[in-house]
C-alpha cells in the first residue's frame, strides 16, 4: 500500500492504494466516479481516457500510486455549476453517441485534442482522435462536434 494525494475535478483526494491498482480501478470502484468506462483495460480503445495534469492518458495502463500529486480530470469534472462543457453539449447537438459507452473517453480525447491544438481541420481531428474506438461508428457526429467546439475557443 501507498499513500498518494490526487486532485481528482478540483477536489483533494488522499487514498492509501495498492501499488498494483490502475488509475481507472480507483476512479471507479475507490472514488464511485464511474463516468470513466472500462473498455478493453489493454490499452486500445480508448474507453478510460482522462486528462493527468492537462495531458490524456488511458488511465487503465497507468497505476494510480505512480501519480501522487497529479491533477486529474475525468468526464464528471467537465461541467462547471451545472453547465456542460461545450464539446458535452456538442455532442449532444451533433448525435455524436449512440449507446454511450465510449462517450466520456471521446469526449475527454477531444478536449485535449482542441487544447493540444490539433482540431485544425477535420482529418486532423480524425487522426488525433484515432485511439478512441466508437463501437457504433459515431465518428462523423464526433468529429463534427471537436470540430466546431475548436472554431469556437
Amino acid at each position: 500500500m501507498k499513500s498518494v494525494r490526487l486532485n481528482i475535478n478540483g477536489k483533494p483526494q488522499e487514498l492509501d492504494v495498492d501499488l498494483r491498482r490502475s488509475l481507472l480501478d480507483v476512479l471507479r470502484e475507490t472514488l464511485n466516479l464511474t463516468g470513466t468506462k472500462k473498455g478493453c483495460n489493454q490499452g486500445a480503445c480508448g474507453a478510460c481516457t482522462i486528462l493527468v495534469n492537462g495531458k490524456r492518458i488511458v488511465s487503465c495502463l497507468a497505476l494510480a500510486a505512480m501519480h501522487d500529486g497529479a491533477e486529474i480530470t475525468t468526464i464528471e469534472g467537465l461541467e462547471r455549476d451545472g453547465e456542460l462543457h461545450p464539446l458535452q453539449t456538442a455532442f449532444i447537438e451533433h448525435d455524436a453517441l449512440q449507446c454511450g459507452y465510449c462517450t466520456p473517453g471521446q469526449i475527454i480525447s477531444g478536449v485535449a485534442c482542441i487544447a493540444e491544438g490539433h482540431a485544425k481541420s477535420l482529418e486532423e481531428i480524425k487522426f488525433w482522435m484515432s485511439g478512441n474506438i466508437c463501437r457504433c461508428a459515431a465518428y462523423p457526429g464526433i468529429v463534427a462536434a471537436v470540430a466546431q467546439v475548436a472554431k469556437e475557443i
